[in-house]
């Protein structure tokens, strides 16, 4: 069962799962080819600036944005669930998700891109968009978590900060290939001091992640 409300250009929906109440934030394109489904981090939410971003940059390009706030965060808890809750709310929600019959890029940033690589190929998503894949935990990169991603089983865009701490993009294994944002930390902030503007920054992934859709789901 699902509530709507709010305005066509940024329409809210909340979606019963089993975990609990989700809800989906659609910025939706005039005539989408696609849809690009994010889910948010394990410290945050979809304001998230990475997130923000894609939501404003991609409809105008011909791909909805959903941006997915998970059960516990809607019901305003600071700590997030085992992995294995995640999966089961994001599993709940896609045929929402999915239901116009449009490709569905399963993304997401930090543990959202656990969530999106874990379940991609289960829930027969047409590709994974991971943001700040959390290869490993900050100095443990003993602890890899490379075989989720790895294991994702569809095309998949890997796009990392150059000085993120859960992941260099060259601590990456073959044939993972990161794109590089530059100076950017986990949450594609870029200091003061560097050559690279935020915003600059920022252009960068959203035009990465809207020619890599583009290439990879556009009729």
């Amino acid at each position: 069962m699902t509530e709507r409300e709010g305005a066509p250009a940024e329409e809210r929906e909340t979606v019963a799962t089993s975990q609990g109440d989700a809800r989906i934030t659609w910025h939706r394109a005039a005539r989408p080819y696609a849809v690009l489904a994010a889910g948010h981090g394990a410290g945050g939410g979809i304001e998230a600036r990475d997130l923000v971003a894609l939501a404003a940059a991609l409809p105008p390009q011909g791909v909805t944005v959903a941006l997915v706030e998970q059960p516990w965060r809607v019901a305003g808890k600071k700590v997030a669930p085992a992995p294995r809750t995640l999966d089961a709310a994001w599993t709940a929600l896609w045929p929402a998700l999915a239901r116009e019959g449009l490709p569905v890029a399963a993304s997401g940033r930090s543990a959202g891109a656990r969530v999106a690589c874990r379940t991609a190929k289960g829930l027969g998503a047409a590709a994974v968009v991971a943001l700040s894949f959390p290869l490993h935990p900050p100095g443990k990169p003993e602890k890899s978590r490379a075989d989720e991603l790895l294991g994702a089983g569809v095309p998949t865009l890997v796009v990392q900060g150059g000085r993120d701490p859960f992941g260099r993009p060259g601590e990456f294994p073959a044939p993972v290939a990161p794109v590089e944002v530059p100076y950017g930390d986990h949450g594609f902030a870029v200091p003061k001091r560097a050559p690279v503007t935020q915003e600059a920054a920022l252009a960068l992934l959203t035009g990465t992640v809207a020619d890599w859709l583009a290439a990879t789901l556009k009729p």
